[in-house]
């Protein structure tokens, strides 16, 4: 969420930085508009008590002398009439204003490139081979249907498209790729924590979620409870309303949990395999900073998510948003993709972001400073990786002219030792 003290002060600076992120200029005079109002109600709020208050010691005096105070009590009751007024006018002014604020994406930081779409992201570097192959390559759906270790058909039976079951060494491989994630980010420095599935709507709001994107996610029927969409939702609001000593900061959190999406908007893309699921696993990487080490700590974050792809050998490319592309409480977000040799192309495996202090705000996340002082800090937030898809890219990339697939060297300690995924 934006410091309304900083739109006020800096209208024209803000109004152009969420402009490029496709705000309505009408929508940011609006909320001038509403936020002068607010101000002005709140100087009449404030001059109608003074003038009840002045009128009741004076009612006081009366009374002590005994002197007739019915003209005051009646003057005394109007203006408190008035004030109740004044006060409703506010409450809805204070609703208006508040939910334009909180629709608001946050401001790109000054390195993000300027554009409507993933077409203005700009590639940062690109690490590993290309794989090459001296036959025709498979889809990543093809070989584990083929191998008995995805069963698509059955996940869609027992509840719908875009759901699967893992079986067999299927099974074991996602198990070892998330094991390797998390042993792999504790040597890092992050705490692994098992978080809460089902979160509620404070929480949501707290990262962004709500009230703009609830079409985005799935929500437990007559109740104030959401299935998460990420780890990332429980992780940040684990200090939520809460005032951290900053002699602790930063602090590092790592979760592999189950994530729900809707898929809103995605008909007919990516309808087949593991790219685009209802239901998928993913580690996830959130900090608490200081607003000072916050963009130190997201290239930290973003070499976190790369060691996994570089210990898997995986070839990947690594990608900064542009503010069309950018998700809505980001500042700057750097993309891993990592190559599919099927699709011919690289394809997001994880989205590392700075959100500086837009969901501390929200969220009322502080750090008490060195001098005392409370302020807002930071929060970062990553994939390292997304599970399914990394099982998508070893399929595809480790698949041998059989239709075996041989297990990366780091994943076999996790899987008993199998070098190779093979038919029976």
């Amino acid at each position: 969420m934006l410091d309304i003290k900083k739109i006020r002060v800096n209208f024209e600076e803000v109004a152009s930085k969420l402009a490029i992120r496709g705000v309505k200029a009408k929508t940011l005079v609006k909320l001038k508009e509403f936020d002068e109002l607010r101000r002005k109600f709140l100087i009449e709020i404030e001059k109608s008590k003074n003038i009840r208050n002045m009128t009741s010691q004076e009612i006081a005096q009366m009374k002590r002398v005994r002197k007739d105070a019915t003209g005051k009590i009646a003057q005394m009751k109007k203006v408190g009439e008035e004030i109740k007024e004044l006060d409703a006018k506010l409450n809805e002014i204070d609703e208006k204003l508040q939910y334009l604020i909180v629709t608001l994406p946050n401001l790109p930081h000054k390195d993000v490139p300027i554009g409507e779409d993933e077409e203005a992201n700009v590639e940062v570097r690109r690490i590993g081979k290309i794989p090459r192959f001296t036959f025709e390559v498979k889809a990543h759906w093809d070989l584990g249907e083929s191998l008995k270790i995805l069963d698509f058909k059955r996940g869609a039976k027992v509840t719908g498209a875009r759901f699967l079951f893992y079986q067999g060494l299927g099974a074991k491989l996602e198990r070892a790729l998330y094991n390797f994630m998390l042993d792999e980010h504790a040597k890092e420095g992050y705490t692994e924590a098992i978080s809460p599935y089902i979160v509620n709507a404070a929480s949501m709001f707290g990262t962004g979620n709500f009230p703009k994107f609830k079409k985005d996610v799935f929500q437990l029927k007559d109740t104030s409870y959401t299935l998460i969409p990420t780890a990332e939702v429980p992780l940040t609001n684990y200090y939520r309303d809460e005032v951290i000593n900053g002699k602790k900061l930063p602090i590092y959190f790592t979760a592999l949990s189950p994530s729900f999406r809707s898929e809103a908007g995605s008909a007919g893309r990516d309808t087949r395999g593991l790219i685009r699921l209802h239901q998928f696993h993913k580690v996830e990487m959130v900090k608490f900073v200081k607003p000072k080490n916050s963009y130190e700590e997201l290239e930290k974050m973003v070499q976190n998510a790369e060691n996994i792809l570089q210990k898997l050998e995986l070839a990947y490319r690594v990608v900064i948003l542009s503010t069309g592309d950018m998700g809505f409480s980001a500042a700057k977000t750097y993309d891993l993709e990592v190559w599919m040799p099927a699709q011919n192309m690289y394809r997001e495996i994880s989205s590392c972001s700075n959100t500086e202090d837009f969901q501390a705000r929200r969220a009322k996340i502080r750090y008490r400073n060195e001098k005392g002082k409370i302020k807002y800090l930071h929060t970062l937030n990553g994939s390292g990786l997304a599970v399914g898809r990394t099982v998508a890219a070893i399929l595809e990339n480790y698949q041998n002219e059989n239709g075996s697939i041989t297990i990366p060297g780091v994943l076999r300690p996790y899987m008993g030792g199998i070098k190779k995924i093979e038919k029976f």
